[in-house]
């Protein structure tokens, strides 16, 4: 039983006297609800009858407008930070931002026989987790963090979908800002947790890489004392990482560590290798392409190893993994190759696609998109992208698409291979050039890699380009 998607079974039921302990609060002029509250919702779009409405409150929004509007839809209960002038229940708590993290909180205490594995890194985090929820659910119903319900909303969010079944649950973790994964690691109190790799990601937020590991190191200080930290091996960054564990039990992955890849043989689509554990060797079969993925894998299999599992069980799970939804989804069409892995993107995720790209056949292509949240370094990490992309070796064509494609196009002429790339400020302007690339070509076979971050939305120029050749 996955449920790593929308689950149809009824979550645990609330009291209201449950709903104040967990949250501190009070019921507005001791109006409780008598019923039991099925779910707590903060989209008031879907708030119905049985159901909590919690109202947020961001810089350029307030969902306490919206408390009314529940109410004339039937929904009989709202969680607030004041009261509002609206007929429906009030419970009435300090910060409902943090009366979310509390609720979270206590339905991960009532749940003591829940084995946690949590993990953050800069990239790899939903591939690791994917991996890691194909070992799992083989076992037990297991809860997986789903799409990008990883940060201080998303996670407590993710808790409140557990129930008594769960046996494992794997939490991804990420970090936009300084503190938030001290907040999130406190709210699952995982057995097991860990760092996947210090990258550039967010790098405008924390003021570089040096931010970044310290803000990520918050995940070991919540990790029970029993437990075990995962730590990657060869990190530019593994002593620093290796200074913030608290745990006696530790687990280092990659190479030099305690579980790692040997005799690594990558194909187009998949990659052969030989897992070392403490536990002992075996071959793997993994479904993934890349040597990163392979490096996620090791990953996946130190925090499975460290949570109970079985080697063979560990085994089965990775061959039988499947990437998530614009991670290096394989489409083939008519005789061309069309790779999605549109889901986001950072400098290292960017190269390691191209290297996964340069492996499959016919004229290579790779269109990329902004990566955003770099800060000041956008600029320069652009460029240092372009002079990278057109020197790997098998890949013919470079097109460059956004705001920062001049700087990835001047990185390129940086190198005696410019005259691969294409810059355009656009999807509408390199959408012809991309048709136009398979009628010179024509009737070559083609291989296009599509990749960018998440708010570029690479995903509508690769369907656009497919529907038209």
């Amino acid at each position: 039983m996955h449920t790593s998607t929308t689950s149809t079974v009824p979550l645990e039921p609330w009291t209201a006297e449950q709903l104040a302990i967990a949250t501190q609060g009070y019921w507005h002029n001791d109006k409780a609800p008598s019923g039991s509250i099925k779910r707590i919702l903060t989209d008031s779009r879907d708030a119905e009858l049985g159901d909590a409405f919690l109202a947020l409150k961001g810089e350029r929004f307030d969902a306490h407008n919206f408390v009314a509007q529940v109410a004339a839809h039937g929904c009989e209960v709202a969680i607030v930070s004041h009261a509002v002038d609206a007929d429906i229940c009030q419970l009435v708590v300090k910060d409902t931002r943090l009366a979310l993290g509390h609720l979270g909180a206590y339905r991960r205490a009532q749940n003591s026989q829940l084995k946690v594995i949590a993990l953050t890194g800069s990239s790899g985090k939903t591939t690791t987790k994917e991996m890691l929820g194909s070992i799992l659910s083989r076992l037990a119903p297991t809860l997986i963090t789903r799409g990008n319900l990883n940060n201080d909303l998303g996670v407590p969010m993710m808790l409140l979908e557990l129930r008594p079944e769960h046996q494992y649950a794997v939490m991804e973790l990420g970090a936009s800002h300084k503190g938030e994964i001290d907040y999130t690691s406190n709210l699952v109190q995982p057995q097991v947790a860990g760092i996947l790799n210090i990258g550039t990601a967010h790098m405008g937020e924390f003021g570089g890489r040096e931010g970044i590991c310290s803000a990520k190191s918050e995940i070991y200080a919540h990790i029970a004392k029993t437990g075990t930290s995962i730590v990657p091996a060869a990190d530019d960054f593994t002593d620093s990482i290796a200074a913030a564990v608290q745990t006696e039990q530790v687990m280092r992955f990659g190479q030099g560590g305690d579980v790692f890849a040997t005799d690594i043989e990558l194909h187009a689509q998949s990659a052969n290798f030989i897992l070392n554990t403490p536990q002992g060797v075996r071959p793997v079969q993994l479904p993934f392409a890349g040597e990163h993925n392979v490096q996620n894998a090791t990953a996946a299999a130190a925090f499975a190893l460290s949570i109970g599992v079985g080697l063979d069980d560990i085994v089965i799970g990775l061959e039988q993994a499947k990437g998530a939804k614009g991670r290096l989804n394989f489409i083939a069409q008519e005789n061309h190759l069309f790779i999605d892995d549109t889901y986001n993107a950072n400098p290292t995720s960017m190269r390691a696609a191209a290297d996964v790209l340069a492996q499959q056949a016919g004229i290579k292509v790779m269109v990329m998109g902004d990566i955003g949240e770099l800060g000041s370094s956008a600029a320069q990490q652009h460029y240092m992208l372009g002079r990278d992309l057109v020197s790997v070796k098998d890949i013919n064509f470079v097109v460059a698409v956004g705001e920062f494609s001049p700087a990835v196009q001047e990185g390129a002429r940086s190198t005696q291979y410019g005259k691969k790339l294409q810059a355009f400020l656009s999807q509408e302007q390199a959408l012809p050039f991309l048709i136009s690339l398979v009628k010179t070509h024509q009737p070559q076979s083609m291989s296009f890699l599509f990749k960018g971050s998440r708010y570029t939305h690479m995903e509508t120029l690769m369907a656009e380009l497919m529907e038209k050749i």
